[in-house]
């Protein structure tokens, strides 16, 4: 898929403002430039960050509500994806994006860009479990295995939230490996950029 059929995609299917896929625009040169020197993203994955990268985490805003004055952890968000473009379409200033990172590197990177390109976004570093998380939402991408996050969900989160998490192939065996204990109610949802992609959404109660 070309940058421009995403940009197409991200425009009118998914609603991102002109002047966000701008600041998009500017993320992606920062992470590329950034990449030269640090490990921020797969380097085979460099060519093609538009649809591999942005777009895959962008999907994610038809299972968020921004309008209510809620908030979104992203945990592990590495080079901040999916968490810094969730950010960057966030029109609501209620709305809260908090992103958890445990690499130096990569928090500096996401302090140095929220700061020079205004993005609303705080960065959460150190281990997620030094953090006290109360949030409405949880996403992740290439984090940890669904039981992993899942068990993250029950013992760090505080409140009652949806789990969002991107996930390939794996997907639907990870559920057939979960335990008897797994009583939520979850839904697979299509991934726009892969068809062998899902995305997981789980409803933890507290």
């Amino acid at each position: 898929m070309t940058e421009k059929e995403v940009w197409s995609i991200l425009l009118y299917k998914l609603n991102f403002s002109q002047d966000s896929l701008y600041k998009i625009d500017a993320f992606c040169k920062e992470v590329i430039e950034y990449n030269k020197n640090f490990n921020l993203i797969a380097k085979s994955t460099i060519t093609n960050i538009w649809d591999r990268h942005v777009l895959d985490s962008a999907q994610l805003v038809k299972f968020i509500n921004f309008d209510k004055g809620l908030s979104l952890a992203d945990l592990g968000t590495g080079a901040g994806f999916p968490g810094i473009v969730l950010a960057i379409f966030n029109r609501n200033p209620e709305f809260h994006v908090k992103l958890y990172e445990k690499s130096r590197v990569k928090v500096k990177f996401l302090e140095y860009l929220c700061e020079k390109l205004n993005i609303n976004a705080q960065i959460c570093g150190n281990d997620y479990r030094s953090h006290n998380i109360d949030t409405n939402y949880v996403v992740s991408r290439a984090f940890k295995k669904l039981d992993e996050h899942i068990r993250i969900s029950r013992e760090n989160i505080k409140v009652s939230h949806k789990l969002i998490i991107l996930k390939g192939k794996s997907a639907v065996e990870e559920i057939k490996q979960l335990n008897n204990n797994f009583n939520y109610s979850y839904s697979l949802e299509k991934s726009i950029t892969s068809p062998d992609s899902k995305i997981v959404i789980i409803d933890i109660k507290k």
